[in-house]
């Protein structure tokens, strides 16, 4: 079968992504400076292809915020800035149990639970693993969806106790390519962060390990981020799009990426990633308008994240679905079943209370801005 986009160079790849070759550097460089219809049509061809049809959302917890020692310039949450944010400590289960009931009424499949630090450790701070474990038992247990982690660097012993007790993807993203890394990162290496993904992966885990956008790296750098997650093995890739925080170097620096550079990508990595669910999280809804942001999973995206990040809000997971709609798709049920009906019914209700609160509160009226 001959697939046609009108692209000669896009034609070709996508030609061999279906007859099963996996392509490399050379192919990407090429099809990055490619116009975005052709490589937003491929995408989707590869995606439909490949995939079920479907979005797959995930949601996370911020476990423990703030007080890392790493000096991660887009990082709100290194003790390096004064980003002004709120700190805590381990949240303990219970409240995590309650983030992951909210994300499973909320429609997400999987649940991650995060800690923005170099590493939880089991021999430095036994009392916070425990809790860890007991976090991740409890969710298991009490909810339909799978349960993710993201807890930094790990040994060969933390990787097996975490694929025992059932973590399904364990996400340590690689942020950008091995060249650019020490101009975002300086506390640790490129290598640390692929040395924890395959202690992961020999543990028996899955791999979420992703890349952010709009730090300054040039096309060049996303081909060869993508590249290095071939050579890895990943079946989630999320793509984050920067959202500068105020006190970071990033947010000082005024960075920028545009919307057919984001969409360009995302097409790409599909192209690069056939089997790996390509996954829209941080940062799209500053950096897309909402009239856009169907825009990267109608080039090949099948994932999104749902919900509040780390430190910045999300949109609700009701926008989500009637993104996902939008695009054409619909939402992954294959961990739990959900009503998106009533889930966008429940936000739209939310929205309203918290808009009369607000002009009860002021004696203003709601505005459309």
């Amino acid at each position: 079968m001959v697939y046609e986009t009108g692209n000669e160079t896009v034609d070709d790849a996508l030609e061999r992504v279906m007859a099963g070759e996996q392509l490399d550097r050379t192919h990407g460089l090429a099809l990055m400076a490619q116009p975005v219809e052709a490589l937003a049509e491929a995408g989707a061809t590869v995606r439909d292809h490949f995939g079920d049809g479907t979005v797959d959302a995930c949601s996370i917890v911020n476990a423990k915020a703030g007080n890392c020692a790493e000096d991660c310039g887009f990082c709100a949450q290194s003790v390096h800035f004064d980003t002004g944010i709120d700190t805590y400590g381990f949240l303990g289960p219970e409240k995590i149990l309650e983030a992951a009931k909210r994300a499973e009424r909320d429609g997400a499949q999987r649940f991650g639970i995060v800690v923005a630090e170099k590493g939880v450790s089991k021999e430095h701070r036994p009392e916070e693993w425990a809790e860890v474990l007991e976090s991740i038992r409890l969710v298991r247990d009490e909810c339909d969806l799978e349960v993710d982690a993201s807890l930094g660097i790990l040994t060969e012993e933390e990787a097996a106790i975490l694929a025992e007790e059932g973590i399904n993807h364990y996400n340590h993203n690689i942020e950008t390519s091995p060249d650019y890394f020490p101009e975002i990162v300086n506390s640790h290496s490129f290598a640390d962060r692929v040395e924890t993904l395959e202690v992961a992966k020999e543990a028996g885990m899955d791999l979420c390990a992703g890349v952010i956008l709009g730090m300054g790296e040039t096309p060049t750098d996303r081909v060869e981020a993508a590249i290095a997650l071939q050579d890895i093995g990943v079946s989630s890739l999320p793509v984050n799009v920067l959202n500068p925080v105020a006190g970071t170097p990033l947010a000082e620096a005024g960075v920028d990426i545009t919307t057919e550079e984001i969409v360009k990508t995302v097409a790409v990595y599909k192209l690069l990633h056939p089997d790996s669910r390509v996954r829209l999280t941080g940062g799209r809804e500053v950096n897309l308008e909402p009239d856009e942001q169907h825009l990267p999973l109608e080039a090949g995206a099948d994932g999104i994240l749902t919900g509040d990040y780390l430190t910045t809000e999300g949109q609700s997971p009701g926008d989500d679905l009637e993104i996902v709609e939008r695009a054409g798709m619909e939402p992954n049920m294959d961990a739990n079943e959900f009503d998106p009906e009533e889930v966008k019914a429940r936000h739209s209700e939310a929205a309203e209370s918290d808009s009369s609160t607000e002009t009860a509160a002021t004696g203003a009226e709601p505005s459309d801005d």
